[in-house]
């Protein structure tokens, strides 16, 4: 059990390295936010149904304070496999105290995130920029494409130190 913990800060730590060096802006709103959510490695399989699933922790003033798993399903025309990071940003502590109050969290019915998109040179879209909360879904890697976290359920997991 120790060890997953370690791979999966490892992952995490991975991944926000990999999404500063993608966009200095993303980097800078990391920066000014009150807490990090980060999923280095989301996996999403479908033939007609499908779902997903991702690890992931809270960080706050840079220490991982909760972990978390992303899931979802969905119903409809799809086939392929899919794996993406997602990092969501919490700019204002009344969005993450909220968030961190509750059990579970769903994207869409308990509170909304905005998708950020890369332009050229990792430059973000602007009008993302000034939102409570702020999502960025990258490093696809499949036959898929969803830049949705609606439906998404996040819980609490307990990981062993």
């Amino acid at each position: 059990m120790a060890a997953r913990k370690i791979v999966l800060d490892a992952r995490i730590d991975e991944a926000i390295e990999e999404f500063y060096a993608k966009t200095s802006t993303g980097k800078k709103l990391a920066q000014k936010s009150k807490g990090i959510l980060v999923f280095p490695s989301v996996g999403k399989a479908g033939i007609g149904i499908g779902g997903e699933y991702g690890e992931g922790a809270l960080i706050i003033n840079g220490k991982k304070v909760q972990y978390y798993a992303t899931a979802a399903a969905s119903f409809g025309l799809q086939l392929g496999v899919q794996t993406k990071r997602q990092i969501i940003l919490f700019m204002e502590n009344a969005d993450l105290n909220s968030f961190r109050n509750r059990k579970g969290w769903e994207f869409g019915v308990d509170g909304s995130v905005a998708i950020a998109t890369l332009g050229a040179g990792g430059e973000v879209d602007t009008k993302s920029l000034n939102q409570p909360v702020i999502g960025f879904i990258y490093g696809n890697k499949g036959l898929m494409a969803n830049l949705s976290l609606e439906g998404t359920k996040l819980t609490r997991i307990d990981k062993k130190k």
